[in-house]
């Protein structure tokens, strides 16, 4: 067998586990008689830095038991975390009736775990319904995890709620018994004092970071019919920044809408965290809003700026990855690491667009962008994986990149790249040929839409999760070359599912730019610097097609 025809085969034996665990997933999620499922999270004592939860289920007549499970893993982060780690004093009761009479100091069988993620309860012992409950412990601030202190409580839902097996596709609801003069906020909140809530499934439950505290702020705008909402938590001085926080995140938020199809949403939310004392900075996407977390006063530096970056990044993830997905995101099996093909688009483009957008919407200048892109293009191609992963299998090798830690020597360092740079060349340089090639007449954004309209708003659902279908990396590469009327399968071959390098030179002269690079050694390594400038030298074309990709036209 040739290596290529075992690269194929490989790619479509990675193809059928993909679709076979999708399958599995489905059948679990769907075979069963729906539950009344109510969960309930409470922080009596913050400082302990424990959450308690409830999970009120009925309509479980018959059953021999009922299994409750944390996840190992949470989607926009795909190492895998195992938070059942922080589940502690599990146990089961009759159903509480009304349910507000049932106290979690109320143990009347200890729950049986059956693995690491897994507890059993018997029904029978309980009538027609039981009532799950147990404690978190929580105490990081991030997009991934929960934190419990006497300042606030912020809840990243796979974290803190355990799902019932086999239903997860049964709608839930859920209340938040916050402190006293505490507020809730969430993507889903219609204002502060609400504090119960409807979903159509486990997964649009998770899918909903929730900040809980007595002193959040909360500023709003209006897009095209559509609300907005800043959320600002923080910490040290501000510097009378916050307005202006919300001023950049609008113009940003109007350059994006400006590239794709309208939302489907009535109203979004951003929850910015400015938290010196937390231990690393982070944003994740969710369907409605994101979160984002500094490790600096918002008064300091540049922190502005980097919040107002990733707040660029996540809010382009409403189309790319939130709704238009790659196979394997939606919904999970979050008792194995994810499988999927498609993080180098999901995450990769993501990070080209969110940049561009900071350019289109007057916030950056041309040499920020270009020494932007340049810095990914330097940050890729100096790592000595750079030719050994492609971006398919970076994608696919996520659990061990995205911020996995690794007890055992690896040499990880010196084998994998991260699928966010990788993607993110792959954009620059594709766009710029499509462009080019095209002499204008189309682009990746033209891709791009079309790609949401055809997997998400036109496509029969493929499960509860939401609408649309999930897309394979084939079914985009044929989609690109039929929308921009080129043929693409070449670009894809080498540069995607093989690692030659990208043709850069080619790419930015087809828009009146240069790369040059300059190399340092040390004693003990070389790296080479990449800049892009504008070459005067450039024909009247190619700089016409330059301020066509930077305004947006």
């Amino acid at each position: 067998m040739t290596r290529s025809s075992r690269a194929c085969a490989r790619a479509l034996c990675l193809l059928m586990l993909v679709a076979l665990a999708a399958a599995h997933a489905r059948a679990q999620e769907t075979n069963a008689p729906a539950y009344k499922i109510s969960y309930t999270i409470s922080m009596p004592n913050p400082a302990s830095h424990l959450f308690e939860v409830r999970v009120d289920v009925s309509g479980v007549t018959g059953a021999d038991h009922v299994d409750f499970q944390m996840p190992r893993w949470s989607p926009g982060r795909y190492a895998v975390f195992d938070f059942a780690k922080n589940v502690q004093e599990a146990g089961y009761s009759p159903p509480c009736d009304p349910p507000a009479d049932c106290g979690l100091g109320r143990v009347v069988y200890d729950a049986e775990r059956l693995d690491t993620q897994t507890w059993r309860v018997r029904p029978e012992k309980t009538g027609r319904g039981v009532t799950f409950f147990y404690k978190v412990f929580a105490d990081d601030l991030s997009g991934t995890f929960s934190q419990l202190d006497a300042r606030h409580a912020n809840f990243n839902g796979h974290s803190v709620f355990a799902y019932v097996v086999g239903h997860k596709h049964d709608p839930v609801s859920l209340k938040v018994n916050a402190p006293k003069g505490w507020k809730v906020i969430n993507g889903q909140s219609k204002n502060t004092e609400q504090s119960e809530f409807r979903f159509a499934n486990y997964d649009l439950l998770v899918d909903t970071p929730t900040e809980v505290a007595p002193d959040f702020t909360v500023e709003t705008f209006e897009v095209a019919g559509k609300s907005y909402r800043v959320v600002v938590h923080s910490f040290g001085d501000e510097g009378g920044r916050r307005a202006e926080l919300t001023k950049r995140v609008e113009r940003v938020v109007r350059a994006e809408l400006a590239m794709m199809p309208e939302p489907d949403y009535d109203q979004y939310t951003f929850l910015f965290h400015f938290d010196p004392t937390a231990r690393r900075g982070d944003g994740m996407e969710h369907l409605n809003s994101t979160q984002i977390v500094e490790t600096s006063a918002l008064g300091v530096g540049r922190t502005l700026d980097e919040a107002v970056g990733t707040a660029a990044h996540e809010f382009f993830h409403v189309w790319n990855v939130k709704r238009m997905r790659p196979a394997g995101l939606g919904p999970w099996d979050f008792t194995r690491p994810v499988v999927t093909r498609g993080l180098w688009i999901a995450e990769g483009f993501t990070n080209y667009y969110g940049k561009l957008a900071q350019r289109r919407s007057g916030l950056w200048e041309d040499e920020q962008l270009f020494g932007a892109y340049a810095g990914a293009i330097g940050g890729i191609e100096n790592q000595p994986g750079v030719r050994l992963t492609s971006a398919v299998e970076a994608s696919l090798l996520a659990p061990f990149i995205d911020r996995a830690s690794h007890d055992q020597r690896t040499n990880v360092a010196n084998t994998l790249v991260s699928y966010y740079p990788k993607g993110e060349t792959v954009a620059v340089a594709l766009d710029l040929l499509i462009r080019g090639r095209s002499r204008g007449r189309a682009s990746l954004e033209d891709v791009m839409r079309r790609a949401y309209e055809e997997f998400y708003l036109k496509s029969a659902s493929d499960s509860y999760y939401l609408k649309g279908r999930a897309y394979t990396v084939e079914e985009f590469e044929r989609l690109a070359s039929e929308t921009t009327g080129l043929d693409l399968s070449d670009f894809f071959r080498r540069h995607v599912h093989g690692t030659q390098t990208l043709p850069y030179e080619e790419a930015l002269a087809h828009v009146g730019l240069r790369l040059t690079r300059s190399t340092t050694t040390a004693a003990d390594s070389a790296r080479t610097y990449y800049r892009i400038e504008k070459d005067d030298k450039a024909p009247p074309e190619a700089r016409a097609l330059r301020e066509a990709w930077l305004k947006g036209k």
